[in-house]
């Protein structure tokens, strides 16, 4: 007995069609995205900054003769500041390996450089640091490109 092919479209039929559209994008990893590299824009200026902050607050290192080399280590590692910096910079690196799974890189490094713009803020509120004018044009610019990239698609390559 032969059985008859089953008739009708093929995505009646449960196949797929080279017409078929591919699956929609997840909200679910956008937002995860924009969430891990707005962690990367703050951690990352936050750190170099505590870790900037920590060591200008030692004053004057001696590596030499050798033995002070070891008076200067341990000078660094009482420091709260140095071990903050420590701890931000290892959110930044993990946020930013976290990112690159669910992104691709020429979404996440451009995005990503908003952190230019932190940096001026951290450096004038925690340093006390003058920005001119010229500089906050020029950040402005960046964080200008920054939204032009977020209107991308994140992931332009299929997860598997």
């Amino acid at each position: 007995m032969e059985r008859e092919p089953l008739a009708g479209p093929p995505e009646a039929l449960g196949r797929k069609t080279l017409e078929s559209p591919p699956p929609a994008p997840q909200k679910h990893f956008h937002l995860q995205t924009y969430l891990l590299i707005a962690l990367m824009a703050i951690a990352g200026p936050l750190g170099n900054v505590l870790l900037g902050k920590g060591m200008k607050g030692l004053g004057e290192l001696s590596v030499w003769p050798l033995s002070d080399l070891l008076h200067t280590g341990l000078k660094i590692l009482a420091s709260g500041s140095v071990w903050l910096g420590i701890a931000s910079l290892i959110a930044f690196f993990v946020a930013y390996m976290l990112a690159l799974s669910l992104a691709d890189y020429s979404f996440v490094q451009p995005a990503s450089s908003i952190a230019y713009g932190v940096v001026a803020l951290l450096g004038h509120l925690m340093l006390g640091e003058r920005v001119s004018p010229l500089r906050w044009a020029g950040i402005a610019v960046i964080c200008l490109g920054v939204f032009v990239v977020s209107l991308t698609n994140p992931r332009t390559t299929e997860q598997v």
